[in-house]
């Protein structure tokens, strides 16, 4: 089978497109044909090595892809051949940029008739964990004041998208003033340019649009300093998840500017949740359901040929997209 393979980490020349062996299905597994894989930034931050979770090359990428089931391993009963599906691993196990992959059962999900499959692949990075950080850490309530940041990205997209749906107010953060106009046609009710709003400019200015009262839940995908101001902006009583640090600086932060507040601060990495027993299936399966129902629109921005990874990571490191990159095979 043809894969996007990187031998070194470096630059997004490393991504090299090589034949590897077809996988086969053991016991518990399910192998599926790939359609679209997800581009996200771990995968970026894996090619250059600075991802934590990340082995050692040689190494394919990708966490989640979907496509249609070629075989299943012994032990398996819940798929059969033929039937379209939606898949997330661990950090490039088995690796989605590729034609083919072999998941273990408890990590698939089938895929309704109504969903088209590069809109499933979008869905168990992105929109699983804004889900899960919005509905299960910060559990969002209707009337509530939601800022997000990064509002343009894949996550952050869409987790417009499923505050708006919970009822939320959403105050968001773009990085121009095109993706301004563009998270604003997604449903936010205020959205910031992070270019010129940030740090006690972004904090007044969240201030001044709860009336003194601050954000009562924030969602933060850029961390470095933004984690701090996160922080400063909350309500009393106020939540923050902090989901990655796109940022990759540190964040120094000020204890006095939660702490009074009774605020709550939650970590949460959706490969971490995974490995400590947190089943993905019920919460993709929501997901799946309310993009049938026409309930989520999946805002994908763009589409490379798998032998285009390079320049798929390219587009993404630009911060050009707004809303889901992916590979199609």
């Amino acid at each position: 089978m043809r894969a996007i393979q990187i031998n070194q980490f470096g630059e997004p020349e490393q991504l090299q497109l090589v034949e590897l062996d077809d996988p086969v299905p053991a016991a518990g597994q399910v192998l599926i044909g790939i359609e679209a894989a997800g581009v996200n930034r771990a995968d970026i931050l894996v090619r250059t090595g600075k991802y934590h979770r990340a082995g050692q090359p040689p190494l394919v990428l990708g966490v989640e892809g979907a496509g249609t089931v070629l075989g299943v391993g012994p032990g398996v009963d819940e798929f059969s051949v033929g039937q379209r599906v939606v898949a997330l691993s661990e950090t490039n196990k088995p690796g989605f940029y590729a034609e083919r992959a072999v998941v273990p059962v408890e990590q698939v999900v089938a895929v309704p008739d109504a969903v088209d499959l590069p809109s499933a692949a979008a869905l168990p990075t992105s929109w699983l964990s804004a889900w899960y950080c919005l509905h299960s850490l910060l559990k969002i309530k209707p009337r509530e004041t939601v800022l997000l940041h990064a509002a343009a990205s894949g996550v952050g997209s869409a987790a417009v998208r499923i505050a708006v749906d919970a009822g939320a107010s959403v105050i968001a953060t773009a990085g121009s003033a095109e993706k301004v106009s563009w998270v604003t046609a997604l449903g936010a009710q205020h959205v910031l340019d992070s270019s010129a709003e940030h740090g006690d400019r972004l904090v007044n200015t969240v201030q001044e649009l709860t009336d003194g009262r601050g954000a009562d839940a924030v969602l933060d995908v850029v961390g470095g300093s933004t984690f701090a101001d996160s922080l400063r902006a909350i309500a009393y009583g106020g939540r923050v998840v902090a989901m990655a640090n796109v940022a990759l600086a540190s964040s120094t932060i000020d204890t006095r500017d939660f702490y009074p507040k009774n605020g709550r601060i939650f970590g949460f990495q959706i490969t971490a949740l995974m490995d400590h027993g947190y089943d993905p299936r019920p919460d993709l399966g929501e997901l799946l359901a309310g993009v049938a129902a026409g309930r989520f629109t999946v805002d994908i921005d763009s589409t490379f040929p798998l032998a285009a990874a390079a320049q798929a990571h390219r587009h993404v490191e630009s911060r050009q997209n707004r809303g889901k990159v992916l590979l199609t095979v």
